[in-house]
């Protein structure tokens, strides 16, 4: 079993990551940034307008009415994000895995949006 002191090391290291990401990726009115929050029974997509400073659009596992996998589910939001965007007139956009490792449900929901028709 994991100790305080190893789950705030383990806080601390997402933190950080997502620090260095921030500060590389940011999105603008012509390529939004796509950003994936992940917990342990959802996850949520949004598309940021950096330059402006507000959510363009969003999507989450919560909203889909079907059951299935978290794998899948992650994979139908990439999806329904990406239909979103074409209603808004987005093709390209920039993912944001916010820190999380780019493997599992974050990787489908990447792959879900380039099968909806995003490119990143």
């Amino acid at each position: 079993m994991a100790t305080k002191l190893q789950l705030q090391d383990k806080a601390k290291r997402l933190a950080r990551r997502r620090h260095q990401i921030s500060s590389i990726v940011r999105g603008t009115t012509e390529r939004p940034r796509l950003v994936v929050f992940r917990s342990n029974a959802s996850i949520y997509a949004q598309l940021v307008d950096d330059s402006k400073g507000f959510t363009i659009a969003s999507s989450s596992s919560k909203n889909l009415e079907t059951k299935a996998k978290k794998t899948e589910l992650s994979k139908m939001t990439g999806k329904a994000i990406a239909e979103v965007a074409k209603e808004k007139g987005i093709k390209s956009v920039v993912f944001d895995r916010n820190g999380y490792l780019y493997h599992g449900r974050i990787k489908a929901l990447a792959d879900g949006a380039r099968e909806g028709g995003l490119q990143f």
